[in-house]
């Protein structure tokens, strides 16, 4: 039997401690309040399970992290709870292999 308070019933998680974004573990949506790491955020607009949200404030040209990984620039300035994605971030991604074609 699964505890009300386990893992099952985590709607969003970081995947680790330095992480300015967490990733939604389920369906989220707009107005809905989330807890995270003790803190409540609203949910800016319906985010789908698996896609990034802001886990607290993150200033316009802040470095995007992501399990512990620069992945992007906020473009702009992001409240906690916003959905995180290219609208609103400039990737870093600089892939390190390539395919043989």
């Amino acid at each position: 039997m699964a505890s009300s308070k386990g893992s099952a019933t985590r709607a969003v998680m970081k995947l680790s401690p330095p992480d300015n974004v967490a990733v939604a573990l389920r369906q989220l949506k707009a107005g809905e309040v989330v807890m995270l790491d003790g803190v409540a955020i609203t949910i800016s607009r319906n985010i789908a399970v698996g896609h990034k949200l802001a886990a607290r404030p993150i200033a316009k040209d802040e470095v995007i992290v992501k399990y512990s990984c620069p992945i992007g620039r906020a473009t702009r300035a992001i409240a906690p709870g916003e959905y995180v994605h290219t609208h609103n971030v400039e990737s870093s991604y600089l892939p390190t292999y390539t395919l043989p074609k």
